[in-house]
C-alpha cells in the first residue's frame, strides 16, 4: 500500500496555493490491484492515510481562518527549519504567481535540494507554478499568421515582461536542477493563465464593481488575448503532474478560450451587474486601491496559448475547459458562494398605514437590498421603455423594438382606464421583470405590499408554462420567490388614529381619506379570511412567515420591532465596507469627536465665562448692599451715642478738666491715681 506523501506548499494562505492545498487535500488515490468492492470501500476509507496527501504550508500572516485542510502550519520559519521541512516532504509546491518575494526563497530551496540530492532516501517532486508573464514579450510563432498559437514546446522561445524577468531565471533553473538525476529530484514548471475561479483574485475588482451595480472599466483597449486558467483546474494539472510524473519538464496551464479583456468584462458585467462598461487608458488602472502593479501588468497581457503537454498526457475533469465567458454562470455561483454574496429576498405585507414603506427602507438600508414599491416600479419601467423608444432609430426597428412600443402603449392606456393604477396582468409582468433583474436576483429585494391576493402570488411566482412536478426548485422564477415573509398588523383603532394624524400631504400622497382608507382597511380584512389568501401561496411554497404586532410609533418600539426582523433574517450576505470606506469612516468619526470635543470645550469655556460674570456681578452687589449696611449701622450709632455724648459733656466732662488742671498743678507722683481719687471725691452725683 502506497504511504502517504507529504506536501510541502508555500504560502497557503494566498489564493492559489490555497485552492492548490484544498484539491490535493480533498484527493483520495484510486487503489492499485484492488478489485474487490468491499476492499475498495476500505481503503477509500482510509483517506489519506492510504496513499493520500499530507499537507504542510507557509503561511505569510497568521489569522483565524479555518484551514482545517492544512495538517501542519508554520510562519516565518528560518531557512535551517525550512529547509528541514523540505527534506521531510516527498513534494514541494511552490506558487510565485501571486508574490513576487517568493521567487528568492524558491531559488535557495530549489538550490538546497539539488546539493542535497545525495542524501535522499527516495523521489522528491518540485513543481515551480509560475506565470505565463514569462511570454509576455514572445515573438509571434510566425509572424504570418499571429492566430497562430504558443505551445508548450515553444518555452525555449519565450521572452518575459521586464518585470518578471526574475521568475524565467527560475524557471531555467527549476528545469535544470530536475535533468540531474530524475530519480531523485524530479522538477517540473507550470506555466499558470491568470487564475479565475472561486472568490476571485485578479478579476475580483471586475466582479465586485459588477455586483455592486458600477460600471466596470476596461483598461486599454480590451483586445488583448488573455490566457486563462480555473484554479480548481490548474490544481487538477499540478495533481495530474504528481500522480503520473510525465517526461516534459514544462507545461502550459491555459484552458481551451482566446477571449479578449473586453470581452472577460463584459460578460462579467452584464451576467453580474447591469451591464455597462467603460473603456480606460491603461495608466488609469495603477489608480485603482484594490490593484497592484503585478496584477495590472497580467491583465495587459496578449498571448494565444495552447496546453498541448496538459491535453495529450492526462485525462482531466475540467472545471472550465471553455474559459469563463462561457462558464459564467457557474462561475459566478462560485464567487458568490465563496464570498458570502448571497442575495435575501423579502416580503413585507400587512393592512394600509401599519408602516410598511417605512420598515421596508429600514431593512433596505441594513441589508443593503432594493426596495421595490409598486409605484416607484411602474415610473421607472414607463421611463426605460420610453428611453428605449425614444433611442430607436425608426428606420432600423426591429420585432424586439416594436414589442416593447407596444408594451409601453398597453401600460399606458390601462393606467388611463383603472386610473392611475395597471391591469393584474400588467402589474404582475412589470414587477416580474424588476425583481428578475441582475441587481435584484444579486444582491436582493424588499418587496413592500406585493402580491395583495393568491392569484397575484401564483402568477408572480409561477411559470404555469414550465411548472414542475419536481417542485418549485425547478421552476424557471424560483429565484426570485421570497425567503422570507413578514407580516405585519395592527388594530383598526391604531391605524385610524394614525392615519387621523398624519400631514394632510402623506394623506393625499397615500389616498388616506377617511371612507376611502376605511374601505381599503374593510377590503384586505376581508380578503385575509377567505380561503384564497395570499399568505396560502406563502404556505404552499414553505415559507413561515414572522407576524408582528404594531402597537406604537414610539423609537424604542420601532428599534424593537427592527431587531426581530434583524434576528429573524440574520446576518447581511453582502460586502462589508472597503479598506477605503473604513478608513473614511474613521475619519469622519475622528472629526465627529473632534468637534464634539471642541464644542464640549467651548461650552465649558462660556459656561466659566458666564459663571465668573455672575460672580462679579453678585460681588459688586454684595459690596454695595454692604457700603449700605454699614453707613446705616454708623448712622444709628450717631443718633444712639447723642444722649451719652450729652451726659458727658454736662456732668463728666467739666468735673473731669478741673481734675486735670488740679493735677497739673500739683503733679502728683501718680496722676493716674490722683484723677481718680479727685473725680470720686467731686462726682457731682453723689449727694
Amino acid at each position: 500500500m502506497e504511504k502517504v506523501k507529504r506536501v510541502l506548499i508555500n504560502n497557503v494562505d494566498s489564493y492559489a496555493s490555497k485552492y492548490i492545498a484544498k484539491l490535493l487535500s480533498e484527493h483520495v488515490p484510486s487503489p492499485v490491484g484492488d478489485t474487490e468492492a468491499e476492499d475498495k470501500k476500505h481503503h477509500m476509507s482510509q483517506d489519506s492515510e492510504a496513499g493520500g496527501f499530507h499537507i504542510i504550508g507557509t503561511v505569510c500572516d497568521k489569522s483565524e481562518e479555518d484551514r482545517s485542510h492544512v495538517s501542519e502550519e508554520h510562519f516565518q520559519l528560518q531557512r535551517d527549519q525550512l529547509f528541514q521541512k523540505l527534506m521531510d516532504c516527498d513534494v514541494i509546491i511552490y506558487n510565485i504567481t501571486q508574490h513576487a518575494d517568493q521567487v528568492e526563497e524558491a531559488s535557495w530551496a530549489v538550490s538546497a535540494l539539488h546539493d542535497e540530492m545525495g542524501s535522499f532516501t527516495g523521489l522528491k517532486i518540485f513543481i515551480l507554478v509560475s506565470t505565463v508573464m514569462t511570454w509576455a514579450c514572445s515573438k509571434p510563432v510566425d509572424p504570418d499568421d499571429l492566430e497562430l498559437p504558443f505551445t508548450d514546446d515553444d518555452f525555449r522561445r519565450r521572452k518575459a515582461h521586464p518585470n518578471f524577468i526574475p521568475h524565467i531565471t527560475l524557471e531555467k533553473l527549476v528545469v535544470k536542477a530536475g535533468k540531474t538525476n530524475r530519480a531523485l529530484l524530479s522538477t517540473y514548471v507550470v506555466a499558470s493563465g491568470l487564475q479565475y475561479g472561486m472568490d476571485e483574485h485578479v478579476f475580483h475588482l471586475f466582479f465586485k464593481m459588477a455586483w455592486l451595480g458600477q460600471e466596470v472599466p476596461v483598461f486599454g483597449d480590451g483586445n488583448n488575448i488573455v490566457p486563462m486558467i480555473h484554479i480548481i483546474d490548474l490544481g487538477r494539472i499540478i495533481l495530474n503532474l504528481i500522480e503520473n510524473r510525465p517526461k516534459p519538464y514544462y507545461l502550459l496551464a491555459v484552458d481551451k478560450s482566446h477571449n479578449t479583456m473586453e470581452d472577460i468584462v463584459k460578460i462579467i458585467s452584464s451576467f453580474l451587474g447591469s451591464g455597462k462598461i467603460q473603456k480606460k487608458p491603461f495608466e488609469d488602472a495603477f489608480l485603482q486601491q484594490d490593484l497592484s502593479v503585478f496584477e495590472i501588468d497580467s491583465m495587459l497581457i496578449n498571448l494565444r496559448m495552447e496546453a498541448a503537454h496538459v491535453t495529450e498526457l492526462f485525462s482531466i475533469q475540467w472545471q472550465s475547459e471553455d474559459g469563463l465567458v462561457k462558464n459564467i454562470e457557474v462561475v459566478s455561483e462560485e464567487y458568490q458562494q465563496s464570498r458570502g454574496l448571497l442575495s435575501i429576498r423579502l416580503c413585507v405585507l400587512g393592512p394600509p398605514a401599519v408602516g410598511k414603506s417605512t420598515m421596508c427602507r429600514q431593512i433596505c438600508q441594513h441589508y443593503k437590498l432594493h426596495h421595490i414599491s409598486l409605484h416607484e416600479t411602474i415610473s421607472e419601467a414607463i421611463k426605460e421603455l420610453e428611453d428605449t423608444v425614444k433611442n430607436t432609430d425608426s428606420e432600423t426597428e426591429n420585432e424586439e423594438s416594436a414589442g416593447v412600443s407596444k408594451l409601453l402603449n398597453s401600460l399606458k392606456e390601462s393606467m388611463e382606464q383603472n386610473k392611475g393604477h395597471l391591469d393584474e396582468q400588467l402589474l404582475v409582468k412589470v414587477v416580474q421583470d424588476k425583481l428578475l433583474s441582475n441587481p435584484c436576483r444579486k444582491q436582493g429585494f424588499v418587496l413592500d405590499g406585493f402580491p395583495r391576493t393568491y392569484e397575484e402570488a401564483k402568477n408572480l411566482f409561477y411559470d404555469q408554462e414550465h411548472e414542475s412536478a419536481d417542485g418549485p426548485s425547478k421552476n424557471p422564477l424560483h429565484k426570485i420567490i421570497p425567503e422570507f415573509l413578514l407580516c405585519m398588523d395592527a388594530s383598526d383603532a391604531f391605524l385610524t388614529d394614525r392615519v387621523m394624524n398624519l400631514p394632510q400631504k402623506l394623506v393625499e400622497e397615500h389616498n388616506y381619506h377617511q371612507e376611502h382608507f376605511l374601505q381599503q382597511l374593510s377590503i384586505y380584512r376581508e380578503s385575509k379570511m377567505r380561503s384564497d389568501a395570499v399568505l396560502n401561496c406563502f404556505d404552499e411554497l414553505d415559507i413561515i412567515p414572522l407576524c408582528v404586532e404594531v402597537t406604537s410609533d414610539d423609537k424604542p418600539d420601532t428599534l424593537l420591532l427592527m431587531q426581530k426582523v434583524i434576528d429573524f433574517v440574520g446576518k447581511p450576505r453582502n460586502y462589508g465596507p472597503s479598506s477605503q470606506e473604513v478608513e473614511e469612516e474613521e475619519r469622519r468619526e475622528a472629526e465627529e469627536r473632534r468637534k464634539c470635543e471642541a464644542q464640549k470645550k467651548a461650552e465649558e469655556e462660556q459656561r466659566e465665562a458666564e459663571e465668573a460674570m455672575l460672580r462679579a456681578s453678585q460681588w459688586e452687589k454684595w459690596t454695595a448692599g454692604l457700603l449700605v449696611v454699614q453707613q446705616q449701622e454708623e448712622e444709628l450709632l450717631e443718633v444712639q451715642s447723642v444722649p451719652l455724648r450729652n451726659y458727658l459733656m454736662e456732668h463728666v466732662m467739666p468735673t473731669l478738666t478741673q481734675g486735670l488742671a488740679e493735677c497739673c498743678t500739683i503733679r502728683p507722683h501718680d496722676p493716674v491715681d490722683f484723677l481718680a481719687e479727685y473725680l470720686i471725691r467731686n462726682n457731682p452725683l453723689n449727694y
